[in-house]
């Protein structure tokens, strides 16, 4: 099962929890007092930015008969879509730039160039999410209510469609999340499931008119009588990239192996270190340049965003040198890897958890996606049999804790696996297969 005593998992005392909280409420505090002018510019740079590409784009797409500057207008489509969905609506709908007090970059008033309402999506993300990040029954961004992604929830034959799920998921990743926002809104207000009409129905209806009508009528009928169907392509062509990026984002911070599960159990008296210990376990990282981390708004610092979800984008890099040194200084693991490597761990994910659990090799408390402090069980760095929380290296003085018994139980557990399969039971088939024949 996931985790329900983060503390015994992150063989952390409670008074490492406490000084960990401290340390993180510092580089909180900092950041907030160096926020600024270089600061200020820079969203307003990047609003900059977005407007001239889609400026850019439409008068391609709209003036254009040749097919090279059309093929031009939709990537540069899409790159400013990616930019307004990742670096402004998802960020300024955080509130990293309300300290301005700028009308125009504010939580309450920007309204994000996406299907859904802006309004529906704080509420089960900036609230639900980021309250309740990836505890099992709390978190409806867990596989987003219908991916397997952790072994706590009880295979059913549905979920052999997984795969495919996936894939449409990716494609259609837009759509998905404004109805999934719009049932945790629903339900949030009590509203019954057979009644329509409801404020949120409205909203909702309200906004997918909105940008049906100017992606898929307004725009395509600029363009003229010969323009228009080749202008509906690209912007729907636009939209797809669009939905496929961001899905990769999404998938590469929360859900390759390290990206930690918990149970509602956590969450009983949970205190704001072991909160923090929880985003920074529970989330992952993927390398990226200046010019990639633009273009995920700064999420390929994922476990960043969750510690401080409402500081600007554009300090993670300094914010994560801070919390890697934190990470060394308390023995913990700092997920991180390249795009590629973290979504092939993601995508393994649902493919595995599309079997039932009797086909998979790893117990749910020995996963590589579900573990739990169960994990430990008989695994010790010391002679004595026990593993005492922050235990230090008698020769270099230095703390051993989570990430070195981590490391620990993985080398004996791969010593095991070696040469019958790392995580699917082949010698199960073979005896259902010997049993047939």
């Amino acid at each position: 099962m996931a985790i329900t005593d983060i503390q015994a998992f992150a063989h952390l005392t409670e008074t490492d929890i406490e000084a960990l909280g401290r340390e993180l409420d510092q580089i909180r505090t900092d950041i907030e007092h160096s926020l600024g002018q270089r600061d200020a510019d820079y969203i307003r740079r990047v609003i900059r930015i977005h407007r001239g590409l889609e400026v850019t784009a439409r008068v391609l797409l709209c003036a254009s008969r040749y097919r090279v500057p059309r093929r031009a207008g939709t990537v540069i489509l899409a790159a400013s879509k990616i930019i307004e969905m990742m670096e402004l609506g998802h960020n300024i709908s955080h509130g990293q730039w309300d300290w301005m007090n700028d009308p125009e970059i504010h939580s309450t008033s920007w309204e994000w160039d996406f299907i859904g309402p802006s309004a529906h999506w704080k509420r089960s993300h900036n609230y639900v999410h980021h309250t309740y990040t990836n505890v099992y029954g709390m978190d409806e961004d867990l596989g987003f209510a219908v991916l397997r992604m952790t072994r706590d929830e009880p295979w059913r034959l549905v979920h052999l469609l997984q795969p495919v799920t996936n894939l449409l998921i990716a494609a259609s990743f837009e759509l998905g999340i404004a109805v999934h926002d719009l049932a945790l809104e629903r339900r949030h207000l009590g509203i019954p499931r057979n009644k329509l009409g409801s404020k949120a129905d409205i909203e909702f209806a309200r906004k997918i008119a909105r940008q049906v009508g100017k992606d898929f009528v307004l725009f395509p009928a600029l363009s003229g009588r010969r323009g228009f169907r080749q202008t509906l392509a690209a912007n729907a062509t636009a939209i797809l990239l669009r939905n496929l990026w961001s899905y990769l984002v999404i998938m590469c911070g929360h859900f390759p192996d390290g990206a930690e599960k918990f149970t509602t159990g956590q969450l009983q008296g949970e205190t704001r270190g072991e909160w923090y210990l929880r985003q920074l376990l529970g989330t992952a990282n993927f390398t990226a340049g200046p010019a990639l981390a633009f273009l995920t708004g700064n999420l390929c610092y994922q476990i960043e965003h969750h510690l401080f979800p409402d500081l600007p984008s554009n300090r993670y890099p300094e914010i994560a040198e801070r919390v890697r040194a934190l990470c060394n200084k308390y023995d913990l693991p700092y997920t991180t890897d390249s795009l590629t490597a973290q979504f092939w761990l993601a995508y393994r994910t649902t493919w595995k958890l599309a079997l039932p659990d009797r086909l998979l090799r790893r117990t749910s408390d020995d996963a590589a996606e579900t573990r739990s402090e169960h994990k430990f069980s008989g695994i010790s760095l010391t002679t004595n049999g026990q593993f005492p929380p922050s235990a230090t290296d008698p020769i270099t003085g230095t703390r051993r804790g989570l990430r070195t018994i981590l490391a620990a139980a993985d080398s004996s557990r791969r010593s095991v696996d070696h040469g019958r399969g790392r995580w699917f039971r082949w010698d199960w088939v073979a005896s259902v297969v010997g049993k047939c024949r």
